[in-house]
C-alpha cells in the first residue's frame, strides 16, 4: 500500500529496530490500521444486515504484520486462520477483496461467495483456503512442508504437478517455508500435537504461530491449556525451535519470528512461536464477551491494545508527528470505503455455482476416456497381489504419488532390509514398494489417522498425488473430520481454486473368523453421503486394478474400499491386465444375466449372490446380478435397466438394513422405477447390530447367500 506521510529518517536509527527502516515501520503502522479500520467496517456492515458473519483479527495485528515483514508471498505458503487479516493484508489481499468476502460476491478471490469471511485463500499469493473447523490446518501445513522437501529431491514431481489440471498454482522454491497459525484454543485439538510430532520426526520446515489471546471463544487459557501456557508444554519436542513474545509489540514479535524463519529456512526443523496477543472486541459478533469477561479484565485488554501502542511510539520516536499520523489514518478510512463501495455494488455468484466444483471440471473419471481393454500378463494374482502390481506401475508413470500409513514400508529402518523380507502392510498389500521407490515415496507414519489424511490434504494442495492406507476401515473414524470438513470441501469452499485429489486406500468388511466388532465393520453409507468425495469398492482382482488406476489418474479424492474377506479368494483372482487398464466410475458390472429378479449388490455380497443364483437355477428362479463397483457415482442406468428387465428387485448389501447404503438404491427404485415393479423391492442386508467376534453369532448378524435365496423365494411367489 502507498504511504503519503513523510517520515524523519534524519532522526531514525534502524540497529534500533532490528534493522527495520521507517518505511517499514510506517508500513506495519499502515497495515495494522487497515485491518482495524476494516473489521470496524465488516461489524458496521453486519448490523446494517448488509454481511451475514463477522469475526475480527483485532488485537493480534501487531505479531502478524511482523510475520508479514519476514515470510514472502508466492515464496512461503500459508494456512492462516481466520484472525490473520492483518497478515493477508501485509502478502497482498487487498480491502476490496475482503469485502468481497463480506458481502459473498462472485469475484470474492477466496470462495467465489462460497465460504464465510475471514476465511482467507488465494493461490496466487500461496494462501490456501480454509474451513471454520478449529485445529485442522496444523496437519495441512506439515503435508506442505513435506511436499516442500520432496520437491527439492524430485524435480520431476514438480515438472507433472505443473501439467496437471490446477498446475499454474504448483510452485517451488529451495528455501521456501511453510506458516500456519491458529489460537491456543485450537491447540487443544489432537491435530495440533499430532502434527508437531510429525513436524519434527522429519525436521519439516514448519514455522508454527500460536495467537494467544488468553481465550477460546469464553474459556480462559488456565481453563484450556494445562498450565497456561502451550510454549511450555512443547519445548521438549526434538528439533522443535519455541520462543516466545508478546505479540502486541510489532517490534519484538518480528526479532522472534525472523529467528523462527531463519531456523526452518536452514532446514535445522520446524519452530514455534507463541505470541501473547489481545482480544479487544468479542470472540465474533455472535458472541458477547460482557457475559463472561469483568470490565476490569476488559480495561487491561485495552491498554494492551497494539494499535494506538505503536502509534504512539511512532510520534514518540519522531517517526510521524500527529499531524502525518492522522493524515495516514484519514487515507486508510477513504480506501477502505471506497473498498466498502465497491463491494456493495459487486456482483452475486449465481445458482449455477452450487454444484460446479462439487468434483473436478476438468478430469470426470465416469467418462470413455478411462474405458479400456486387458491386455493380459502373468499367472493369476490375487486382490491383494493386484495391490502392489497397480501401484508400482502408476509410481513408475507419476512421480508425484507417495504411499503412507501404518505398517506400509517394509521396513523404517533402512540399514535393516536387507536382512529382512519386510512387512509391506499387515495384508502386504504394499510389499516391496519401498524397496523398489525409496523411503522417501513409501513410508510409515505415527499411529494417527486424522495426521495421515491430514498431511495427504497438504500434499495434494501442493499438487502432489497422496496414496495413503488406513490399515482398517473400523479405525478411519478419528480422521473423519479431515474428510468431512477438508478432504472433499477443499475444492468447493475456494470455487475451484484449490484441490485435494488423495486416494484414501481402506480395508473395509466382515465375513472374517474372529474378526469381531473392531475388525469387521462397513459404512460406506457415510462416506457416500459426502459431496466430493468419490467412493468404489471392487470384488475381483481385475477391477482392483482398473478401478483403483482410475482413483489415481482422476482428479478429485477418492476412498477405495478393499475388502477384506475377498483379498486371497481364488475365485476372483486375474492374470495383470496392463500398466494402462482403467475401468470408469458409475459403471456397473453385469455379473450373470437372469429372467426373474434383479440382485443389485457390491463387495463381498456379489459372490454369495452367485452361490444363491446356482441354487434358485434348479428351482427355475433366474437371477439377474448387477455389481455396483463404484458407489459414488453408482451406475443408475444400469439399474434401471435390470429394473425394466426383471420388475423384481432384491438389494443386497453388508451394511447394517436400516440406514445402509442399499436403503437410497430401494428407495430411488421405488420413487422413480414405480411403474416397473411387479413386487415391492426387497433389502438383504445385515441385522441392526455389530459384527460379533463369535462365528456362530456373526454368520447369523451378516447376510448370507441363504437370505438372498429366501428374499429371491418370496418375490417370485409374490
Amino acid at each position: 500500500m502507498a504511504v503519503q506521510a513523510h517520515p524523519k529518517t534524519g532522526a531514525l536509527h534502524s540497529h534500533k529496530y532490528h534493522g527495520l527502516q521507517a518505511d517499514d515501520l510506517i508500513r506495519m503502522y499502515r497495515l495494522m490500521f487497515c485491518s482495524r479500520r476494516l473489521d470496524d467496517r465488516e461489524i458496521q456492515l453486519k448490523r446494517q444486515h448488509k454481511i451475514y458473519f463477522q469475526i475480527s483479527g483485532a488485537g493480534h495485528e501487531a505479531v502478524l504484520v511482523a510475520a508479514g515483514q519476514v515470510l514472502k508471498p508466492r515464496h512461503d505458503w500459508f494456512f492462516a486462520y481466520y484472525r490473520d487479516r492483518a497478515l493477508c493484508l501485509s502478502l497482498g489481499l487487498t480491502p476490496r477483496e475482503m469485502l468481497l468476502q463480506g458481502v459473498g460476491a462472485k469475484d470474492d478471490p477466496s470462495s467465489g461467495g462460497q465460504q464465510m469471511p475471514s476465511h482467507w485463500g488465494k493461490p496466487e499469493l500461496n494462501i490456501v483456503a480454509r474451513s471454520s473447523t478449529a485445529g485442522m490446518q496444523w496437519l495441512h501445513a506439515v503435508g506442505a512442508a513435506e511436499a516442500s522437501i520432496y520437491f527439492e529431491h524430485h524435480p520431476q514431481a514438480v515438472d507433472q504437478a505443473q501439467k496437471a489440471p490446477l498446475g499454474e498454482s504448483v510452485r517451488h522454491s529451495p528455501d521456501e517455508i511453510v506458516y500456519v497459525s491458529g489460537g491456543d484454543g485450537m491447540t487443544s485439538q489432537g491435530e495440533f500435537f499430532e502434527a508437531l510430532n510429525a513436524a519434527s520426526l522429519k525436521r519439516l520446515p514448519v514455522l508454527f504461530l500460536v495467537e494467544d489471546n488468553g481465550w477460546a471463544i469464553s474459556v480462559p487459557v488456565e481453563a484450556q491449556t494445562a498450565g497456561g501456557s502451550i510454549s511450555r508444554l512443547v519445548r521438549d519436542y526434538p528439533h522443535l525451535h519455541v520462543d516466545e513474545v508478546d505479540g502486541t509489540d510489532p517490534l519484538a514479535s518480528y526479532d522472534v519470528l525472523r529467528r523462527a524463519a531463519e531456523y526452518c529456512r536452514a532446514r535445522k526443523g520446524p519452530a514455534l512461536v507463541h505470541a501473547h496477543v489481545t482480544r479487544p472486541y468479542s470472540h465474533s459478533l455472535s458472541d458477547d464477551e460482557k457475559l463472561y469477561k469483568t470490565s476490569e479484565e476488559r480495561e487491561r485488554e485495552a491498554h494492551r491494545d497494539p494499535i494506538p501502542k505503536f502509534g504512539l511510539f511512532l510520534v514518540r520516536e519522531g517517526i510521524l508527528d500527529e499531524h502525518e499520523l492522522e493524515r495516514l489514518e484519514a487515507e486508510v478510512d477513504r480506501e477502505i470505503l471506497e473498498a466498502t463501495d465497491f463491494a456493495l455494488a459487486a456482483e452475486l455468484p449465481s445458482q449455477e455455482c452450487i454444484l460446479r466444483w462439487v468434483y473436478s471440471p476438468d478430469v470426470d473419471p465416469s467418462s470413455s476416456r478411462f474405458e479400456s481393454e486387458p491386455k493380459f500378463a502373468s499367472e493369476p494374482k490375487t486382490m491383494v497381489e493386484m495391490v502392489p502390481a497397480t501401484l508400482a506401475d502408476e509410481m513408475e508413470r507419476d512421480a508425484r504419488i507417495l504411499v503412507f500409513g501404518e505398517d506400509v514400508a517394509d521396513s523404517s529402518r533402512e540399514e535393516d532390509l536387507a536382512q529382512l523380507k519386510g512387512k509391506g502392510g499387515v495384508f502386504k498389500a504394499t510389499a516391496g514398494l519401498q524397496r523398489r521407490f525409496g523411503s522417501d515415496r513409501v513410508f510409515n507414519t505415527p499411529l494417527a489417522e486424522a495426521a495421515i489424511v491430514g498431511r495427504a490434504i497438504g500434499m495434494a494442495v501442493r499438487g502432489l498425488k497422496p496414496v495413503p492406507e488406513i490399515q482398517f476401515f473400523d479405525y478411519i473414524w478419528p480422521a473423519m473430520m479431515q474428510i468431512r470438513d477438508e478432504l472433499v470441501v477443499t475444492r468447493w469452499r475456494s470455487a475451484g481454486r484449490f484441490k485435494a485429489p488423495a486416494v484414501i486406500r481402506a480395508a473395509v468388511g466382515g465375513y472374517l473368523t474372529g474378526g469381531g466388532p473392531y475388525h469387521s465393520q462397513s459404512g460406506e453409507a457415510i462416506f457416500t453421503h459426502l459431496p466430493g468425495l468419490r467412493v468404489v469398492m471392487p470384488s475381483t482382482a481385475l477391477e482392483l486394478c482398473g478401478l483403483l488406476r482410475t482413483a489415481i489418474r482422476c482428479d478429485d479424492p477418492v476412498l477405495f474400499l478393499e475388502h477384506k474377506h475377498l483379498y486371497r479368494q481364488p475365485y476372483n483372482r486375474s492374470p495383470y491386465p496392463g500398466p494402462d487398464f482403467t475401468i470408469p466410475f458409475g459403471k456397473a458390472r453385469l455379473v450373470r444375466e437372469g429372467a426373474d429378479i434383479s440382485v443389485i449388490t457390491y463387495g463381498a455380497l456379489v459372490h454369495r449372490a452367485e452361490v444363491a443364483a446356482a441354487e434358485l437355477q434348479r428351482e427355475g428362479i433366474g437371477l439377474e446380478i448387477l455389481d455396483l463397483r463404484s458407489l459414488s457415482p453408482y451406475d443408475w442406468e444400469a439399474i434401471a435397466r435390470t429394473v425394466a428387465k426383471t420388475n423384481r428387485v432384491i438389494v443386497a448389501y453388508e451394511d447394517m438394513r436400516s440406514w445402509g447404503y442399499g436403503a437410497e438404491i430401494a428407495a430411488r427404485i421405488g420413487d422413480e422405477l414405480f411403474e416397473d415393479l411387479d413386487a415391492p423391492v426387497r433389502r438383504v442386508a445385515a441385522m441392526d447390530s455389530f459384527c460379533s467376534y463369535q462365528p456362530l453369532l456373526d454368520e447369523k448378524i451378516l447376510p448370507q447367500s441363504r437370505d438372498i435365496v429366501s428374499a429371491a423365494r418370496d418375490l417370485a411367489a409374490f
